[in-house]
């Protein structure tokens, strides 16, 4: 039996279902320092769930990669990826831990609500 595994770029959360949306061209640097290159993509949405996150473009990326990325992670609410309906089993032990308790259980009306 062959499986296929797709390979997305390091910044890519593991709950992060989404595909990369091109090559890995910047790093996101969390506050300390610890980072992970990405794709403009996942490098958006890692950014925008860090406090005090920062990118950088990679020496060979394209021109104002590093911006499109700051700006489209503006954006973003923090850890979006858990805003779309996922099955239970997709969502990591720490994922559904960090959930805030007020928060409502996936797949309820409450959750698609936007204020």
């Amino acid at each position: 039996m062959v499986v296929s595994v797709m390979r997305r770029c390091p910044s890519a959360h593991p709950d992060d279902l989404t595909p990369c949306t091109g090559a890995v061209v910047v790093t996101v640097l969390d506050a300390f320092n610890a980072g992970a290159d990405g794709c403009e993509h996942h490098a958006a949405r890692l950014l925008a769930s860090l406090a005090g996150g920062r990118v950088f473009p990679l020496p060979d990326a394209p021109s104002g990669v590093a911006i499109r990325t700051f700006i489209a992670a503006a954006a973003l609410r923090p850890f979006c990826w858990l805003d779309t309906p996922h099955p239970q089993s997709q969502l990591s032990d720490l994922a559904r831990d960090a959930r805030p308790p007020s928060c409502p259980p996936q797949g309820s009306q409450e959750s698609s609500r936007h204020e």
